[in-house]
């Protein structure tokens, strides 16, 4: 079967899929079914493996743009660093958010059925927003929530009754554009609250450089008379 919507062609690979498989034993229906639910979700623990090592860092991005700083005037050359390290985290940061994040949004629309689209974007939202934010606070416990978060939420789909049915994940898969319609806000999402984390972490950072120059202080000597 061939839909034409919108000037696009999807063909129907749930029917060629059934069409192939049906003919087979059933035993080697359940022997293709499995192997390809195992292949699906051992790709999805090499994501989750590459991606908890990148996302857990406080300092994804690390482009050290301040090495094209070249004024010379300290007032200048604050305001420039500035620029420069906010550059990274408002320009840069977005593209590798929409990277990682629509990996991550379609590893869970294939893996959990049940869930509608505004579900599994809230949560995934939610989860990235999690890890981010602990990062600055602990990047060991960002670490373990970036995996244990995800590693949950497959232990949840494996309990659905459709999670071995792998003709549904091509109908899901056939429905992912109308999810990508939407994700542009949940990622502006991700972005906001990386730029507040990341202000703030930056003024702290005034404070305790402040703190560290005060405590550098020479103690002046007492005069002996």
């Amino acid at each position: 079967m061939v839909i034409i919507k919108g000037g696009v062609v999807h063909v129907g690979i749930t029917d060629a899929y059934h069409a192939f498989v049906g003919n087979l034993h059933p035993w080697l229906q359940t022997f293709i079914n499995i192997v390809l639910m195992s292949l699906l979700v051992t790709l999805f623990f090499i994501f989750i493996w590459k991606l908890y090592h990148i996302i857990s860092k406080k300092n994804l991005i690390e482009l050290n743009l301040k090495q094209y700083n070249k004024a010379r005037h300290p007032g200048f050359k604050k305001i420039t660093g500035t620029i420069l390290y906010f550059l990274e985290y408002i320009i840069i940061f977005p593209f590798f958010v929409i990277f990682w994040f629509s990996i991550f949004i379609i590893f869970v629309m294939l893996l959990s059925r049940e869930l509608d689209f505004s579900t599994v974007l809230t949560i995934s939202t939610i989860i990235i927003i999690v890890i981010r934010t602990t990062a600055y606070y602990k990047q060991a416990l960002s670490r373990d929530i970036s995996k244990l978060l995800p590693f949950t939420l497959l232990a949840v789909a494996i309990t659905e009754k459709e999670f071995f049915n792998f003709e549904s994940i091509f109908t899901r898969a056939a429905e992912l554009p109308l999810f990508f319609e939407n994700i542009l806000v949940y990622i502006g999402i991700i972005v906001a609250v990386e730029i507040i984390l990341r202000l703030v972490d930056f003024i702290l950072s005034l404070f305790k450089k402040d703190k560290d120059e005060e405590e550098e202080l020479p103690v002046p000597k007492r005069e002996e008379y």
